[in-house]
């Protein structure tokens, strides 16, 4: 990776590092360090191990000031939800985490870019760096502004297909899924999918599975319904 590209993930985040070293490893991920035969410690595995712990402590202190009152148990379920899988990939994808990793041939070829494993872990790696970089402070900016923020946003996208349906039982009739194209080799293949809403087409997103691609179009479809509830409930002067 050049200079350039770092400087430009630096940009994005708000933050230069002091060790730009300590980033490139974090966008290593272990496909690339293996195929050009580097040292085990030299991919993002490391780091993701001190980020994971590092979130949980931001994500922690967050929790426990927010609902002063909620009981444990309830705060480790939310907790988890924040920290999951999926909620860290969509973070990672807003950032465009991506583009910028370091990937085998073989996993960037079967787009590796983009599968949620690789971008949750790339995700808590670049954690970790900025942590090791920057100390705590900096850290928990990072979380705050790429993670905590707009989280029930992020959350409601991988519960989407449950949260339309709810919407729809209350005010329509009928709602499909309906894919509509499919392109790509079988390795790397993108879906196209509809969602109709009594009969109608009202939204539609691509995904790299079936699944994936109704869950998105699912959450276009909530933006869309739910915005259109907020337009007619104005009330004008």
């Amino acid at each position: 990776m050049n200079r350039e590209k770092i400087i430009e993930f630096e940009k994005k985040i708000g933050y230069q590092f002091a060790e730009p070293d300590i980033l490139l490893t974090a966008l290593t991920h272990s496909s690339y360090s293996n195929e050009k035969r580097l040292k085990k410690y030299e991919c993002n595995e490391r780091l993701e191990f001190l980020g994971d712990a590092v979130l949980e402590l931001v994500s922690s202190e967050s929790l426990y000031l927010q609902y002063p009152k909620k009981p444990e148990g309830d705060l480790s379920r939310i907790r988890a939800s924040y920290v999951c899988e999926p909620t860290l990939a969509l973070c990672a994808k807003e950032l465009n985490l991506g583009e910028y990793l370091l990937l085998g041939k073989g996993e960037d070829m079967t787009g590796g870019r983009e599968r949620d494993s690789i971008l949750s872990d790339a995700m808590e790696a670049t954690i970790g760096a900025v942590y090791l970089d920057g100390g705590f402070a900096e850290a928990k900016r990072y979380i705050e502004e790429f993670v905590l923020k707009d989280i029930e946003k992020k959350k409601l996208f991988y519960d989407s297909k449950t949260y339309l349906q709810e919407i729809v039982q209350r005010e329509h009739e009928t709602l499909e899924y309906v894919l509509l194209k499919e392109e790509g080799p079988d390795h790397h293949k993108s879906f196209y999918v509809g969602v109709v809403l009594d009969g109608k087409q009202i939204a539609e997103a691509s995904g790299r599975t079936k699944k994936k691609a109704e869950q998105a179009a699912a959450y276009e479809a909530i933006l869309l319904l739910e915005g259109k509830v907020k337009s007619e409930g104005t009330v004008e002067d």
